[in-house]
């Protein structure tokens, strides 16, 4: 994290008042957020419309934010009740073919010549189609602890409060949940 006001003070800073302070919180979170709705399997476009809702919600209750917690903590908290409300309101189903092939998503590369030719990238391009594969072949529970850590940067702690689970099974879920992407990505390397 950069130097500055922390996302606390800046979410107390916008409930006082200060607009900017509420955009330097929006882009420090923007596509994270984004992504984590991608990986739990939501379309671009129901992504866009969760974290729309998302970021709503934070700015109806910015006045009323006690920092018990950590912003993230409660930022993700909010973000998965979005996508919880719309599985239970909607039987729809998901597919991350949308994702893998995000642009914006592309696979971090070292530079290099080698990372210019075509046969490496498309190498690195089905690398991380596969990755995306195995994240999505995940049971649900396993994806959203994994996701919540890697995308959110969330504690053990803070996925057990917002997924409402103890600690140790947080542990568990993401232990198997590397164990099976391990397995998945062993012809890789």
């Amino acid at each position: 994290m950069s130097a500055g006001p922390s996302d606390e003070e800046l979410l107390a800073a916008y409930a006082a008042g200060d607009a900017r302070a509420f955009g330097a919180l929006y882009d420090r979170h923007e596509r994270p957020v984004y992504r984590y709705f991608l990986r739990q399997g939501a379309a671009p476009a129901l992504a866009d419309d969760l974290l729309q809702e998302t970021w709503m919600a934070v700015i109806r209750h910015a006045v009323r934010f006690e920092p018990r917690a950590r912003f993230t903590t409660w930022l993700y908290t909010v973000a998965r009740s979005k996508m919880v409300d719309h599985w239970r309101h909607r039987d729809v189903a998901v597919s991350f073919d949308e994702a893998a092939n995000d642009p914006d998503e592309a696979p971090l590369e070292l530079p290099g010549s080698d990372a210019d030719r075509p046969d490496v990238q498309a190498l690195s391009r089905a690398q991380a189609q596969a990755f995306v594969a195995a994240v999505e072949a995940l049971p649900a529970v396993q994806r959203e602890a994994f996701l919540l850590q890697t995308e959110g940067g969330l504690s053990l702690e803070e996925i057990a409060a917002i997924t409402e689970v103890g600690h140790e099974t947080v542990k568990s879920r993401l232990r198997y949940a590397m164990t099976k992407l391990r397995s998945a990505m062993e012809a890789w390397q």
